[in-house]
């Protein structure tokens, strides 16, 4: 008797202490999760020491999907993650620019329950990290409202001559429809015209990032291109699929020295050459990379985007049947279709794929369209309709 009620006397005290540590540590969660509070501050701005920044970086990375891959030896990556440490690693390398990650990851819970933040957010200046916050996305009545608050709480403003870049890494963005684009929220849908008023919202005034790079599957098509050109200079995308294989930030680093003694468009165009460079190396499917000079385009777009946007209406059509019987193409390769402004303001750099029936296809428009897929249809697509609108629309 004695030896259990010494026993139970040493037990309690140790008992207590871990029930005592066991509620401490809940109601800190539940306060983390509540959706009432305040965005969670992580780790407190750098004291002083600061200098003028002269480039401005504004990176979001979608992780809230199918990003997982595998390299040539059977590796397992997170295209998201992969994503995230290059942009970290450009923030550290650029002493005169302030640099804006975004990392939007899934949703998960705490013992099955409690909702926890599923947003990252890392504000590195002067090449050093100066705040972290988790975030919530799912009170976002549109695509990046909170993104654009913590944007505008934390940025040194748009100075005359500074720089701006937006960056996106993701899967395609829808040209309709758009429901299920991030898994955790599949009611929520994102569509490229809701995307580009997103991008837009970080610009305070009527200004335009000087470029706006587009890591995604098929960002060249002229729907695409026109909605983003409303907060752009200059668009980097890949027309064809990327397959994960996300443009490279390493040109990024020392923006300082990259844009020494040469324009915008210029560093946008080294950028996507070296981009493209280093996809060529890395796979065997089709690689292209695209530059859109956006004030140069509308000559194209204005004479096209009619048509195009009639293709998309029997795209919506043809999707609710099967997406099996359509598929994107060089916007080149529909007959009737092919305009003298085409190529104006476009720089491509293409390399067919080493496989299949488009390895023999040597060049591209740098525009991306949709078609009936032969062998669903079983005949070749019919395009005559829309000639009559491209010589109403077009006008030389």
């Amino acid at each position: 008797m004695l030896n259990l009620q010494d026993g139970s006397v040493h037990a309690n005290p140790y008992r207590m202490l871990w029930v005592g540590v066991g509620c401490a540590t809940l109601t800190v969660l539940l306060c983390s999760c509540s959706a009432e509070l305040p965005v969670l501050r992580e780790a407190q701005q750098a004291d002083g020491g600061e200098q003028a920044t002269q480039y401005s970086i504004v990176c979001v990375i979608h992780g809230d999907g199918d990003y997982l891959y595998h390299d040539s030896s059977g590796n397992e990556y997170n295209a998201d993650e992969v994503a995230l440490a290059e942009a970290q690693r450009v923030a550290l390398r650029n002493p005169h620019a302030e640099v804006f990650i975004f990392h939007q990851r899934p949703r998960s819970h705490f013992l099955f329950f409690f909702p926890l933040r599923d947003g990252t957010f890392y504000y590195y200046r002067n090449g050093r990290p100066n705040a972290e916050e988790l975030y919530w996305r799912d009170q976002e009545q549109a695509p990046f409202d909170t993104e654009v608050g913590l944007y505008r709480r934390f940025s040194a403003g748009n100075q005359p001559g500074k720089v701006s870049l937006f960056l996106y890494f993701g899967h395609e963005i829808p040209e309709f429809d758009g429901a299920g684009y991030d898994a955790s929220y599949p009611d929520r849908p994102l569509t490229v015209q809701g995307f580009a008023r997103g991008v837009g919202g970080f610009r305070d005034d009527s200004s335009k990032f000087d470029i706006v790079v587009l890591s995604t599957c098929f960002g060249g098509t002229p729907y695409t291109i026109g909605a983003l050109g409303t907060a752009a200079r200059y668009i980097v995308a890949s027309p064809d699929n990327l397959h994960l294989s996300y443009l490279d930030l390493r040109s990024l680093e020392r923006m300082d020295l990259g844009f020494r003694d040469v324009d915008v468009h210029t560093f946008a165009r080294r950028y996507a050459r070296l981009a493209f460079d280093i996809l060529k190396g890395q796979i065997l499917t089709t690689v292209s990379v695209a530059v859109y000079d956006v004030d140069r385009v509308q000559k194209f777009l204005r004479a096209f985007l009619s048509v195009y946007e009639y293709t998309l209406n029997s795209v919506k059509s043809a999707r609710q049947a099967s997406m099996a019987a359509i598929e994107h193409c060089d916007c080149a390769d529909l007959p009737s279709v092919v305009l003298p402004a085409m190529s104006d303001g476009v720089d491509v750099f293409y390399r067919p794929p080493r496989f299949g029936r488009a390895k023999e296809k040597q060049h591209h428009s740098g525009w991306e369209c949709w078609r009936e897929r032969d062998p669903i249809i079983g005949r070749k697509p019919q395009f005559d309709e829309f000639k009559g609108a491209v010589e109403t629309f077009y006008r030389p």
